[in-house]
């Protein structure tokens, strides 16, 4: 995990903290114990102590068998910086904009590069080099770093990153490496024991152990990525490291944790390995990683939808609009109708669906079983191609303006961008600089729809929204299939 980098995301609330590990003793009974009486002859067998049942398990086999495939990951490259980013200034600070404008003498000032440095984890999975671990970790370097656990370090070439789904492949010119052992992460249970195995603050091959606490778990922004949650203990620079199950498997690369210091607080999210090698392999084999689209939004059904729409239960995915034009407008798909099935998988909650069309080839034939009006019925869609709206290269974008207040550069959609956005209308945004679209969360490769609740296709337009509002303005942008409005402070 980068330690320079935003990959640790605040938790909601803490309720309590508690010290020390995981409470498990062995109580261990006192059985056939002699006890000699006074007299020196007579010997009394005492009774033996109940046993708990609970026994601590050993790692120590997983860690010697599975630590030499798991390597330490160092970064170095450069960033724009500030005076104020540098010395950690509060951007609410009356202060911030002073110190980013003019810097501080002998310290690099605005616009200005410097060197960074970063660390993290990763794991061999074959033995002619190849390495996976997060895209997070190698982003933006210029030069990779891989070392083993026999000392040896090998300039690493970067094969691919997948910024969705937080996967990056690594190749380093050596052979007859150790090799992790893949598992399956859809046998994994909640409450089964696994263990990391990475090198948190750069302490190489530490070894951290916990429980899964959930499957399936959708984050902010990571709709592709069904994580499990663990209460293993990650820390920056576990990122990129392997998540083992009690077999000796690896069923998930460690990824995120929610923290509210930046340490570990029981609750780490593991990138299942199953995706993780699909990606891999499209980005071996055909070096860019494609996605299914199928062209709906969707929502959680609660108890009182389920109600009205006659469900037994709150399940399955909502659709609360279709795309014109796209594979589920073509398939007969119809806003108010509940996906309960896709590809024969059951649709326990929304945020499942997203990763089920992600995974499919563009082109391929998926079944769907959805519920309309009171009885299920089955139909049949012929998956598209999501589009990556990423930025492009600033040579290449000459169309793009800024937007001055906001602080982005941002440009009208294309043709084939408008069928991808709802509506068609919208603006790409091209670079976010370090304004305050940026401090609010805002992408390269986001739309933006509307500003204060008036959509907006043209720059022109945008502008007349920001210039009209006060201190605040509600941005609503697209990213991928999802919609989200980003309240940006811009007085």
């Amino acid at each position: 995990m980068k330690t320079s980098h935003k990959r640790i995301v605040l938790s909601l609330a803490i309720g309590a903290a508690f010290a020390g590990g995981y409470g498990l003793h062995d109580h261990l009974g006192i059985g056939g114990a002699r006890a000699a009486t006074a007299m020196g002859e007579s010997v009394i067998s005492a009774p033996e102590a109940p046993r708990t049942g609970i026994s601590l398990p050993d790692f120590s086999a997983i860690a010697a068998v599975q630590g030499p495939a798991v390597v330490n990951i160092s970064v170095s490259g450069t960033m724009k910086s500030t005076a104020a980013d540098l010395y950690d200034i509060d951007p609410d600070s009356p202060f911030f904009d002073f110190f980013r404008g003019f810097g501080i003498p002998g310290h690099p000032g605005r616009g200005e590069r410097i060197p960074t440095h970063g660390l993290g984890s990763g794991f061999i999975v074959s033995p002619d080099g190849i390495v996976l671990t997060n895209a997070h970790v190698i982003a933006d370097a210029d030069e990779v770093m891989v070392k083993l656990t026999d000392k040896r370090e090998f300039k690493a070439k970067v094969i691919g990153q997948d910024k969705q789904t937080d996967v990056a492949v690594l190749r380093i010119d050596a052979t007859n490496l150790p090799t992790v052992k893949i598992g399956n992460p859809e046998r994994a249970r909640v409450g089964e024991w696994v263990v990391a195995i990475g090198s948190p603050f750069g302490f190489e091959n530490s070894v951290t152990a916990g429980i899964i606490s959930a499957k399936s778990r959708t984050l902010p922004d990571e709709g592709y990525v069904p994580f499990m949650q663990t209460d293993v203990a990650i820390n920056p620079g576990n990122s990129g490291g392997p998540l083992i199950n009690s077999s000796g498997e690896v069923i998930g690369i460690n990824s995120q944790i929610f923290s509210r210091s930046g340490g570990y607080q029981g609750l780490s999210f593991a990138i299942p390995i199953n995706v993780a090698m699909d990606i891999e392999q499209q980005l071996l084999t055909k070096g860019k990683v494609r996605r299914g689209r199928l062209g709906v939004s969707i929502q959680e059904v609660s108890q009182g939808l389920a109600d009205s729409f006659g469900l037994d239960k709150p399940r399955g995915a909502l659709v609360s609009s279709v795309d014109a034009g796209s594979p589920a407008a073509k398939a007969g798909i119809q806003p108010g109708d509940v996906i309960l099935k896709f590809n024969g998988k059951e649709i326990e909650s929304s945020s499942q669906l997203p990763a089920m069309v992600g995974s499919v080839a563009p082109g391929s034939e998926v079944r769907m079983e959805i519920w309309r009006q009171g009885s299920t019925r089955e139909l049949r869609a012929s998956v598209g191609e999501m589009k990556n709206l990423a930025a492009r290269d600033a040579k290449d974008s000459t169309a793009a303006k800024s937007t001055g207040k906001l602080g982005l550069d941002v440009r009208p959609l294309t043709g084939e961008e408008k069928g991808q956005v709802d509506g068609g209308r919208g603006l790409v945004v091209e670079d976010v600089g370090d304004g305050p679209a940026a401090r609010a969360g805002i992408q390269p490769g986001d739309v933006i729809l509307a500003a204060n609740g008036e959509r907006v296709s043209s720059i022109e337009q945008l502008r007349k929204q920001v210039e009209r509002a006060g201190k605040t303005v509600a941005v609503l942008v697209q990213r991928g299939e999802h919609k989200m409005f980003v309240p940006v402070k811009i007085g």
